[in-house]
């Protein structure tokens, strides 16, 4: 089961803000969803390890 790990992105700082195990939820999030956001970036986690991460907006 993969894990999407949505971080936001605000200035210098970056937090986790959402996790889920629906990439469909991922893709529609917009910098609107989050309070105070520049970026969104994502990060796909599967059997414990990261494989893979990317710039949502």
């Amino acid at each position: 089961m993969k894990i999407y790990v949505v971080i936001a992105l605000s200035g210098e700082q970056m937090d986790n803000v959402f996790v889920t195990t629906e990439e469909e939820q991922v893709n529609a999030l917009t910098l609107e969803d989050f309070e105070a956001c520049d970026a969104l970036f994502v990060e796909v986690w599967e059997n414990g390890g990261k494989i893979d991460d990317y710039r949502l907006i």
